[in-house]
């Protein structure tokens, strides 16, 4: 039998694979500090970590020879050192693939609810400013036949540009590697980052955080967009400069925005917070019933796997 530590409380019924097993479950409703997350690697076989949970080289050197698996309860892992992981065999996993529907779902939440002013329209009728219809009243920008930006083309910015469909939509995208069969079937066009910034009436980003895509949504490019675009981050917060951003949607420079990601995550940079015309989410891009059940699943079955002596489902790579 194996002890495993679950970092913080899953969704009943997620870890029901894990009954051979010792489990024990964070039972504060909070992130472990990093001493107590020290300690625990110190006397468990297996990790179920958030990204919350900064898992650097430290952490590993103090799991090694103990912890067999970080299961990560996400498709990013960008919280844990995998090169440090895979130096001392530990295994890390994530959960791909079944997050995809539900945070394309948000990322056009974001989309129509910037675009649209939905929150800012909602505050404004709750505060009894509605006085009737006006012709002005919270003007907002047209989908049908516009044209979305996808930057970066997985399984989830594949997912929202399906989506756009619906709308009569012109999709361009930008990904690192061409992806031929998502162009036949969606009708997208590949573009330079550039190009598509430029041209992109809403752009939605689903890139993962690593060292060439940190900063990528820096003020000379994000100075490239429309006056009347729209952005949207579902992916991860330091991939674009939020400072800037804000400035931009402050001056009238940009439309609006949405986020449901942070660069310093819980932190939202105080010039966000001040503006009407960005909609702000606690990072809920995967938060549906169905969707948050089957990552516990998923990340219980990758560490059961392990503990059996068996390769997991869902292996990230280190180098």
């Amino acid at each position: 039998m194996g002890k495993v530590y679950v970092t913080r409380e899953l969704p009943a019924g997620g870890l029901d694979c894990l009954a051979e097993h010792q489990v024990d479950v964070n039972p504060e409703d909070r992130p472990l500090s990093r001493e107590e997350l020290m300690a625990k690697v110190k006397e468990y076989d297996a990790v179920i970590s958030l990204l919350s949970d900064k898992i650097d080289a430290e952490i590993i050197h103090a799991a090694a020879g103990k912890v067999k698996i970080f299961a990560n309860y996400a498709v990013g892992y960008d919280n844990i050192d995998i090169t440090a992981a895979a130096k001392v065999g530990i295994w890390v996993t994530n959960t791909p693939g079944v997050l995809t529907e539900a945070t394309a779902d948000i990322a056009w939440a974001l989309l129509l609810a910037a675009s649209r002013h939905v929150v800012a329209a909602d505050k404004f009728t709750r505060a009894g400013k509605f006085k009737g219809w006006h012709p002005t009243l919270f003007l907002g920008g047209d989908f049908w036949g516009a044209t979305l930006g996808i930057v970066g083309a997985g399984r989830i910015g594949q997912a929202t540009a399906r989506r756009a469909k619906g709308f009569g939509m012109k999709v361009i995208y930008y990904n690192r590697s061409p992806r031929p069969e998502f162009e036949s079937q969606e009708g997208a066009r590949r573009a330079d980052l550039k190009s598509l910034l430029a041209t992109s009436d809403y752009v939605s980003l689903h890139l993962p955080l690593t060292p060439d895509t940190r900063g990528l949504l820096d003020a000379k490019h994000l100075e490239l967009l429309k006056p009347t675009a729209v952005l949207v981050n579902t992916s991860r917060g330091p991939v674009v400069d939020e400072a800037c951003l804000a400035s931009m949607l402050a001056r009238g420079r940009l439309a609006a925005a949405g986020f449901d990601v942070y660069a310093e995550e819980p932190r939202i940079h105080p010039n966000l917070l001040a503006l009407d015309n960005v909609v702000l989410l606690p990072h809920i891009g995967s938060a549906s019933r169905q969707t948050r059940l089957k990552m516990a699943e998923m990340a219980a079955a990758n560490v059961r796997e392990v503990l059996a002596g068996r390769e997991p489902f869902n292996p990230v790579k280190g180098i």
